[in-house]
């Protein structure tokens, strides 16, 4: 075909794409045919490129809305979790045909807890007490840690593709915390309206104050990455202002707490603080609470300061467990969660059915003015107690046992690597640092906006470990092309 009856094609086929769709909007009052040329853009580049899709999802997914209102618990997240899906596909037919994935990747000691994990969420998918909600809660799973751990780890063997899934959900971010910020002054920034004003963009305030506390120390460290120019130190400098106005304007409780552990993270490493003074901390501490429990519970019960717009206020109100309505309905939850592991110890209820079945496990006592019998107000809001009652006690300890893997990871990748590795780790780090110890209180691994982060900072932190911290001219040769 020469280039003339090419060029032909084109006119014509175009012409008739136009003619067929002012007709269905005419006279059909049909416009979804609209999103066909984005619909073949984005098939050609998951036949071409799909690393291009990888980060087309990561600007989208702080901008994606959740679609929750379908029967069986079956929610969806648009446009993202689709696009996931279509990933997770391409990649499971290159690996059974070509069976090419790089062996460092998949014999990782973080990729075999990955695996432990998925298999447990399997196995016990099979006991599940609502098979059809498990089997999309392991899907779902699947399409976050494929696309954005084991395709992302190969895609970020090349330092600037990094830097751009960074601040391609940063951009992403940035724009609903503009929208969020716009909408919030218009209540005055109220500390009751600061729990709803991000809608659409995030359920409530707790994950959207989860996901800015994850890229507070990312826009933090773009400000001392080295070799930076100095209009992006100036940028990465007033993003990091506004999203500490955000963090703030969130009321988000847990967010606070999390960067103060993630800073608590940052000293342990960088003084090289020894495992075992950490660990032997932590038990003093944990003795002393239960030895002097009953006066621990004590005084935190005369502390009645609820949530507040005033920030001193907020802050006292967090250790508020006899009025507060957020933080009793976290206890209630939490007793819920282990009176279900009490009743089926070992595989648990089944992945993703929390909210279905905690309702009776509730106490009267125990109920406040914000509780349901309905499962439509989230899950056990605990990262840790959540696996324990739907997978059990060896669901929960491998969800330990991956967490403390990830962190030994970024710590060693840390101290093997150069300047810019030492800067992007500790920043992965610190990001995942504060989803673990947000996990105490909330949990959103089953949600897009918190997945992605978790995951393509894990896959970070095992790429600079694989390609970046032993032979540089190996890497400039991995990384040499940008397609996965």
């Amino acid at each position: 075909m020469n280039e003339k009856r090419k060029i032909g094609w084109v006119y014509a086929l175009t012409a008739a794409f136009l003619i067929v769709n002012m007709f269905l909007v005419v006279q059909k009052d049909i416009y979804w045919l609209f999103i066909l040329p984005v619909a073949l853009l984005v098939l050609y580049y998951y036949l071409t490129a799909y690393d291009k899709i990888l980060l087309l999802i990561t600007f989208a997914t702080p901008l994606a809305v959740n679609i929750s209102d379908l029967e069986a618990g079956l929610g969806i997240s648009l446009p993202t979790e689709p696009l996931m899906f279509g990933i997770l596909i391409i990649f499971l037919i290159n690996v059974l045909y070509q069976n090419n994935y790089d062996k460092r990747v998949s014999k990782h000691p973080v990729s075999y807890v990955i695996y432990l994990n998925l298999f447990w969420i399997l196995l016990t998918t099979f006991t599940s007490d609502m098979p059809i909600v498990s089997i999309k809660f392991l899907i779902s799973r699947l399409w976050f840690v494929v696309p954005f751990f084991f395709v992302a780890a190969l895609f970020f063997r090349k330092l600037d593709n990094i830097n751009k899934f960074l601040w391609l959900y940063l951009g992403g971010l940035i724009i609903v915390i503009v929208y969020t910020i716009s909408v919030h002054s218009q209540y005055g920034f109220d500390e009751e309206t600061g729990h709803w004003v991000m809608s659409p963009f995030y359920n409530d305030h707790t994950a959207y104050g989860a996901a800015l506390a994850m890229f507070f120390p990312i826009s933090l460290g773009f400000i001392f990455y080295p070799g930076q120019k100095n209009w992006v130190r100036i940028a990465a400098t007033a993003v990091t202002v506004l999203i500490i106005i955000a963090i703030i304007l969130s009321y988000s409780r847990a967010a606070w707490l999390s960067i103060i552990a993630a800073f608590g993270l940052f000293l342990l490493v960088i003084f090289r603080i020894r495992y075992y003074w950490v660990i032997g901390v932590l038990v003093i501490l944990v003795g002393l609470f239960f030895t002097f429990q009953h006066q621990i519970i004590d005084r935190l019960e005369k502390n009645k300061q609820d949530s507040s717009a005033n920030f001193a206020e907020h802050v006292k109100s967090m250790t508020n467990i006899s009025s507060d309505a957020s933080n009793l309905e976290r206890i209630n939850r939490w007793q819920a969660a282990v009176r279900l592991y009490d009743e089926r110890p070992v595989f648990g209820w089944g992945p993703g059915t929390y909210q279905f079945v905690y309702a009776p496990f509730q106490r009267s006592k125990e109920k406040t003015i914000i509780s349901t019998n309905l499962g439509d107000q989230g899950n056990a809001h605990s990262e840790y107690l959540g696996p324990l009652a739907e997978t059990g006690m060896p669901g929960m300890l491998i969800v330990l046992l991956m967490f403390a893997t990830i962190l030994y990871a970024g710590v060693n990748t840390y101290e093997k690597g150069n300047r810019k590795v030492k800067v992007l780790s500790m920043m992965a780090l610190m990001g995942l640092a504060t989803y673990m110890a947000h996990g105490v209180l909330n949990n959103f691994l089953d949600t897009d906006k918190l997945s992605v982060p978790f995951w393509g900072f894990t896959a970070i932190i095992v790429a600079l470990d694989i390609y970046h911290t032993k032979n540089p001219n190996e890497t400039n040769h991995l990384g040499s092309s940008d397609n996965i």
